[in-house]
Parts: structure tokens; sequence; C-alpha cells
């Protein structure tokens, strides 16, 4: 059964950047060599991303890249902007709006403390239920 897990930012360095979330998650899914997707709300996230992989722990090197070229297939850590397709991964971290529509494993809902971003993560935590997912929600 494939599972939504939702986490949901409280810590004082997750509220002032959640994408550092975004960079743990990541960190952890590379060590356990689950090839990712990292869906981001636009291109100007997307970039905000790739640029924190590089220089949020000068100690962990994350292979990653914002998607659309021949070394997608390669890369440990896609990063997707809207537009841009990709094959499925078994593991997604998902920034946007809405529930990805690909098939996968196990999707990694962020959730900034942001009222208005809580709301639209409790419509797709039913549109998940819904798919047959099981869900699940961490204080972060």
């Amino acid at each position: 059964m494939p599972r939504a897990d939702f986490y949901l930012i409280d810590k004082p360095r997750f509220r002032e950047q959640p994408l550092l979330l975004v960079c743990e998650l990541a960190r952890k899914a590379y060590a356990a060599q689950q090839p990712t997707l990292v869906l981001a709300r636009d291109f100007a996230q997307a970039e905000a991303i790739d640029e924190l992989l590089w220089a949020f722990d000068e100690d962990a090197f994350i292979p990653h890249q914002i998607a659309g070229d021949e070394d997608d297939a390669a890369t440990a850590v896609l990063i997707v902007p809207p537009g841009i397709d990709t094959p499925d991964r078994p593991l997604l971290i998902n920034l946007r709006e809405d529930c990805p529509t690909g098939r996968c494993e196990r999707v990694l809902e962020v959730v900034a403390a942001d009222p208005a971003e809580r709301e639209g993560s409790r419509r797709r935590w039913r549109d998940y239920q819904q798919r047959g997912f099981q869900v699940a929600k961490f204080d972060m």
C-alpha cells in the first residue's frame, strides 16, 4: 500500500527556511539509496532547492539537479518544476498544491506553518486517503 507522510513544520529553524526540511528529507532518501523526485511549485523554488542542497550541510554531498536533460535518469535527487515530465520514482517530495498523479510508493508532503498551507494539506490528505494511501502526520 502506498504511503503519504505529512511533515508539518513547527521548529524555528524550519519555520524560517522550510526548504531546509526538504534538504534533510532528500539527504535521508539518498542515504537509503532511494531515487527521489522533488516536485517544486515553480522554477524559482526549484532553483532555491538546487542551491540549498549544495549549501545546507558542507559534509553532505547529494547528487541532484533540476530536471530536463539526459542526466536525469542517473541523478539521485531530481528537482522537477511544473511543465517538465519525468518518469515515476518510488519516492516523491511534494511541494505543490495538488497531489502528484504518477505512481509511487511513498509521498512526503512538506507543509509550512502558514494557515493557508495547512488548509491545502488537509485537502491533499483526503485525496490520498481516497486513492488508497496510508497517511501519517509528523510534527517537525
